[in-house]
C-alpha cells in the first residue's frame, strides 16, 4: 500500500499508509468533564441545487453520524458552525435539523445542544434580532435539547454599544426555560462578527461578556470561547461565577484547555471532535482516572491535525471535516451543502489525509487509500 501525494508545489512524494487503525473501544460515560462534538451534515449529492440552493440534507446519514457519536459518549453540538450554519445551511435547513436530531437524541439517549441564532434575518433592528432569537430559543426549547445562544451576524451589525448587547441577551437569558450556553465566536470563524460584545478591543468585549454572564449566573449553564487564544480563555474561566463552566473551542489549545492547571479546567465543545470522535472519547475516560501525562499523550499529538484544518481562512475548516468523514466511511461521497467541497485546495486534502491516517482515524485504511486516490484521480494525479 504506497500513494503519491502532491506538495505545495506540485511535486509526487511516496506515502506508506498504516495497515490498521487505532485500537478504540466505547466505553463508560465521561466522569471528569462534559464533552460536545460540534457535527457536521452530509449533504444529498444526488439533489439537483446549486451553491445558492436551499441546503439538499442526506437526513439517513446525518442522523447515523450522530448515533456514531453518540456510541463513543460524546454529545452532540447540533447547528452549529460545524453544520454549515450560516455558509450553507439557512434556518430552514438548520430547524429541520434541530427537529430531527433532537429526535434522535431521545431515541437513543444521547445528549445534545442546539445553537439559536437570527440566520432567518439578513439584518434588522434590535427589536427584530430579539424576536428572531426568541423563534429559534423557542423551536430548540420545544424540541427538549439545550439551547447554545450563538453569537449573531445581525446583532453585531445592529448593537451600537455595549449595552445593546447588555440588554439584547439579557432579555433572551431572563426568558430561557432552562440555563443556556452561551458561544462567543471570533471573526477568524465569521468576518462579520468583528467588534462582537460592542468593542474589536479584546480586553473590553471580555468585560461585557463577563457582565452578561454575572448578571444572570442562574441562567448560564456554561460559556464556549472559540477565539483561538488560550490565555484569553484561561482568564475567562477564572473570572466566571462559580458554578458556570467554560467549553472550549480552542481548536489549537484544547489538550492543554480541557486538561486544566491547579487553578481549574475547561470541558469542551469542539469541530475538531467530529473527525477526533472516537479518540477524543478515549482520551477523556483516561483523564477521567486522574492520568493527565496519558491524556495528554493520546491528545497532544492529534494538534497538528487540528491545526491544519483550522489554518486560515479558519472558517473554511468544516470542508477538511467533511473530507476526512467521506474518508473514513461515514458517508459515500465528498460533496457539501453550498460547494463547500471546492474550499481548500489539493495539497491541503492531502496533508489532511497524511496526518489523519499517521494518527489512525480510518476505521478501514484500505477504503480510505483507495477514496483518497479517486479524490488525486479527478485532479489528474495518476498512481
Amino acid at each position: 500500500m504506497t500513494i503519491r501525494l502532491p506538495g505545495a508545489g506540485g511535486a509526487l512524494r511516496t506515502y506508506e499508509p498504516r495497515t490498521e487503525p487505532l485500537a478504540v473501544t466505547p466505553g463508560t460515560p465521561f466522569t471528569s468533564r462534559t464533552v460536545f462534538s460540534a457535527a457536521h451534515v452530509v449533504a444529498d449529492p444526488f439533489a439537483d441545487v446549486s451553491p445558492d440552493s436551499p441546503a439538499a440534507v442526506d437526513w439517513d446519514a446525518t442522523l447515523a453520524f450522530r448515533r456514531h457519536l453518540w456510541s463513543h459518549g460524546l454529545g452532540v453540538a447540533e447547528a452549529m458552525d460545524t453544520a454549515q450554519r450560516g455558509m450553507g445551511l439557512d434556518w430552514a435547513g438548520a430547524a429541520e435539523l434541530i427537529r430531527r436530531s433532537a429526535a434522535e437524541a431521545k431515541a437513543v439517549g444521547g445528549r445534545i445542544a442546539c445553537g439559536v441564532g437570527t440566520d432567518q434575518i439578513a439584518s434588522g433592528s434590535l427589536a427584530e434580532v430579539r424576536a428572531a432569537y426568541e423563534e429559534q430559543l423557542a423551536l430548540v426549547e420545544e424540541s427538549g435539547a439545550q439551547a447554545i445562544l450563538m453569537a449573531s451576524r445581525a446583532l453585531a451589525a445592529a448593537a451600537s454599544s455595549p449595552e445593546d448587547y447588555l440588554e439584547v441577551y439579557g432579555h433572551l437569558l431572563r426568558q430561557s426555560a432552562e440555563p443556556v450556553v452561551l458561544h462567543w465566536l471570533g471573526p477568524m470563524f465569521d468576518p462579520a462578527l468583528e467588534g462582537y460584545w460592542g468593542s474589536s478591543d479584546l480586553d473590553a468585549a471580555t468585560d461585557t461578556f463577563l457582565e452578561v454572564i454575572a448578571a444572570h449566573p442562574d441562567k448560564v449553564d456554561g460559556i464556549k470561547v472559540s477565539l483561538l487564544d488560550a490565555r484569553r480563555e484561561i482568564d475567562i474561566r477564572r473570572r466566571l461565577p462559580k458554578g458556570v463552566r467554560c467549553y472550549t473551542g480552542d481548536d489549537f489549545n484544547y489538550p492543554e484547555l480541557i486538561a486544566g492547571d491547579e487553578q481549574g479546567f475547561s470541558h469542551a465543545l469542539l469541530g475538531i471532535f467530529d473527525p477526533l470522535g472516537p479518540l477524543a472519547a478515549q482520551a477523556v475516560r483516561v483523564l477521567d482516572t486522574g492520568d493527565v501525562q496519558g491524556f495528554r499523550e493520546l491528545l497532544d499529538p492529534t494538534v497538528g491535525l487540528s491545526r491544519h484544518l483550522f489554518q486560515t481562512p479558519t472558517r473554511f475548516y468544516k470542508t477538511g471535516v467533511v473530507f476526512l468523514a467521506w474518508l473514513a466511511g461515514h458517508q459515500s461521497h465528498f460533496t457539501m451543502v453550498g460547494g463547500l467541497q471546492s474550499a481548500r485546495s489539493l495539497p491541503h486534502f492531502a496533508t489532511a489525509y497524511e496526518l489523519a491516517d499517521g494518527l489512525g482515524l480510518f476505521p478501514d485504511p484500505k477504503l480510505a487509500e483507495e477514496r483518497m486516490k479517486t479524490l488525486l484521480s479527478m485532479y489528474g494525479v495518476n498512481q
